[in-house]
């Protein structure tokens, strides 16, 4: 399930832009695709430009987003319970399903396998989802703090381990925003994502790349035009 609304505010129309000659859409799709893991491949959209790209890359739109889950303030787990649901009331039973974002232009069918593999091999868990490393030591991170007098100046968040060799730190990792396997039961219970009840599937650095503004789109081609032509 790749849900893809049509109304981004901080880069217009995002989902379907044209991204290093293909529409940002069209790299999730054929990731799942190549995959070769999914027995359909659905697009959750409000908007009907957008269900008609999905259609012509491949994917299929059985219905459509309701309203009530496409504005700014809609996360991603009510979204696909609605999938979720809707397709099994209408379609056919679900046992996994794997949330794509649209915007993940590096996403690789082997890091979906692992996935979908890693819930098979493990089924007391309930979700498989992609993360990696923080390029730098977050136990010496800084806070920007402003003076009295207006100027800038900067605090230790994590004042015991700021002097301490970055190689005695412990390695932090966070989401990597491609994808979230999990069991239809676990999207439909109480359980965390960012929790004990998941698997970290572990992505190298150059292949993950949030893609939330103008500088985050450029910053993401530029990585994909020296990615692909390596």
């Amino acid at each position: 399930m790749i849900p893809a609304r049509g109304g981004s505010k901080r880069i217009p129309r995002k989902n379907i832009k044209s991204f290093c000659g293909q529409p940002m859409l069209s790299y999730s799709i054929k990731a799942a695709q190549d995959s070769n893991v999914f027995d359909d491949i659905i697009v959750s959209t409000d908007d009907p430009e957008i269900a008609a790209l999905a259609e012509k890359l491949g994917a299929s739109v059985p219905f459509m987003r309701p309203e009530s889950l496409s504005d700014d303030f809609v996360g991603t787990r009510p979204v696909t319970n609605h999938a979720i649901e809707t397709y099994r009331d209408r379609i056919a039973p679900v046992t996994y399903c794997c949330c794509i974002y649209a915007t993940a232009p590096f996403i690789q069918p082997n890091y979906l396998r692992e996935g979908y593999q890693a819930l098979l091999d493990a089924p007391e868990k309930a979700f498989a989802f992609s993360v990696t490393s923080f390029a730098f030591p977050i136990q010496r991170a800084l806070r920007l703090v402003q003076h009295p007098d207006q100027t800038m100046g900067v605090s230790v968040m994590y004042p015991d381990s700021i002097n301490k060799r970055s190689q005695d730190l412990e390695e932090g990792f966070h989401d990597a925003g491609q994808f979230y396997w999990g069991t239809a039961e676990g999207y439909a219970s109480s359980k965390g994502m960012f929790s004990e009840h998941s698997i970290p599937i572990v992505l190298p650095r150059h292949l993950v790349q949030d893609i939330d503004t103008q500088e985050d789109w450029h910053r993401a081609e530029l990585m994909y035009q020296a990615y692909i032509n390596r």
